[in-house]
């Protein structure tokens, strides 16, 4: 593709623009540079009118639920029947060596015979290793174990690139690896060209895991900004909309998981505060787009399918007035990691009246919290937001821990939960 320019190809501009500045300009180099330009303008691999024409019909509505959120929860709890400081997780579980090691077997086609059949037996034992674990070993009852289950994303590589790979308009590299934090390193995805979802992305796995249990089971997605943002986004038209495009997609992806039978859906948007631009005068403009794109993904959904979002490690606090106009259902969000500075928002007077799971412990550490230290955190919580609002859930996703590690942070955290929930209902 010569419409991509890697660090060998831009040396090469750079070189080229200096003889062109010097008097030495290669003619030819670029003659050909101006074609490549000229191909990709032209190409139906980049443009794709009906694409672009549901975007830009985006722009002059809101996109908003129907339903206010009071409403809707009302909804929701009468089909969910959730009790009081409802228990989930945030999404993926421990990414083991042998699914790792799958993985890699199927991207070295070193699985010749089946290799689909046999990566889908795979995943599917892990998924149901997991899912039983978490609604059966965890407890026998459904007072004391998790109560809004996920199914792990054994089949994902990553919570962006495992979506780029399935949507149109999306190049990757083999080895164009970007430090994340610590150790951990992502492929970021290439957007070139207009984005649009050819089929389903997570209906089969979704569908699957919730068929294993009769709690619900969220659907996770990513949501359109996240994608954006931590995505290597084309320069031909404005960041929003593409990002309005990302939007549509995910909009069918949460229709077809509803049509499914999934009924809470969770739409991560960990990045959204990571795009807010340096300039405050560019900061207001960001947020309305931002959030506007998020509304687009669940605005068609019924008032009793609960949507969620997720937001971990980033300063959002200064944003909080733009997380909630997301008018998400549910929002579990970053909290032990700040040393609890989501609560001093809450004490300042800001008012939410949403679902809202903080997080009560650090995934990022090794460290395993006591139930009775997961209990204080929760009755922090009590002082500044209404019990019936609240979420138990830990910061993020599991997918950099050991079993060894989360095992017993679940168990203490449920017997957390349990523990006050006991003391609820005595007051």
């Amino acid at each position: 593709m010569p419409w991509l320019a890697f660090a060998a190809q831009k040396v090469v501009e750079v070189n080229a623009l200096a003889e062109a500045l010097s008097g030495q300009k290669d003619e030819a180099f670029f003659s050909a540079n101006a074609a490549a330009q000229a191909s990709r303008k032209s190409s139906p691999r980049v443009t794709n009118e009906v694409v672009q024409k549901a975007a830009a019909a985006l722009k002059g509505s809101d996109h908003r639920r129907s339903t206010n959120v009071s409403a809707r929860l009302d909804a929701q709890q009468k089909k969910l029947n959730l009790p009081i400081l409802p228990i989930t997780t945030t999404g993926s579980f421990p990414q083991t060596m042998e699914l790792r090691k799958v993985r890699r077997e199927y991207k070295a086609n070193n699985i010749l015979n089946c290799f689909a059949a046999i990566l889908l037996e795979s995943l599917r034992k892990n998924m149901l290793r997991l899912s039983r674990k978490k609604s059966t070993k965890l407890s026998s009852s459904r007072k004391s174990s998790i109560d809004v289950l996920v199914h792990g994303e054994p089949e994902r590589n990553d919570m962006v690139e495992y979506f780029g790979e399935q949507l149109s308009g999306f190049a990757f590299t083999v080895n164009g690896w970007v430090q994340s934090y610590g150790s951990r390193c992502v492929k970021p995805p290439i957007i070139y060209g207009d984005v649009s979802r050819p089929k389903a992305m997570t209906v089969f796995w979704s569908s699957l895991a919730q068929n294993m249990t009769k709690r619900p089971m969220k659907g996770m997605l990513t949501g359109p900004v996240t994608i954006l943002n931590w995505t290597f986004v084309r320069d031909d038209q404005p960041r929003f909309e593409t990002c309005y495009q990302i939007a549509l997609a995910i909009k069918d992806e949460v229709e077809d998981l509803e049509k499914a039978g999934i009924s809470v859906i969770q739409i991560d948007e960990a990045a959204l505060r990571e795009g807010l631009p340096l300039r405050k005068s560019e900061q207001a403009f960001y947020l309305v787009w931002a959030v506007h794109s998020f509304r687009i993904t669940n605005c068609g959904v019924k008032d009793s399918t609960q949507i969620h979002t997720h937001m971990c490690y980033s300063n959002v606090y200064d944003i909080i007035h733009s997380i909630i106009d997301m008018d998400s259902d549910v929002i579990t969000i970053e909290n032990s990691r700040s040393d609890e500075k989501l609560l001093s928002v809450f004490r300042g007077g800001v008012k939410y009246g949403a679902g809202i799971g903080p997080g009560i412990y650090d995934i990022h550490s090794p460290r395993i919290p006591s139930t009775e230290e997961i209990a204080e955190r929760i009755n922090k919580m009590f002082a500044v937001l209404e019990r019936n609002i609240l979420w138990v859930n830990p910061d993020c996703g599991l997918k950099t821990r050991k079993y060894s590690e989360v095992k017993p942070a679940l168990s203490n955290m449920v017997a957390a939960a349990k523990l006050l929930r006991t003391q609820l209902a005595s007051d």
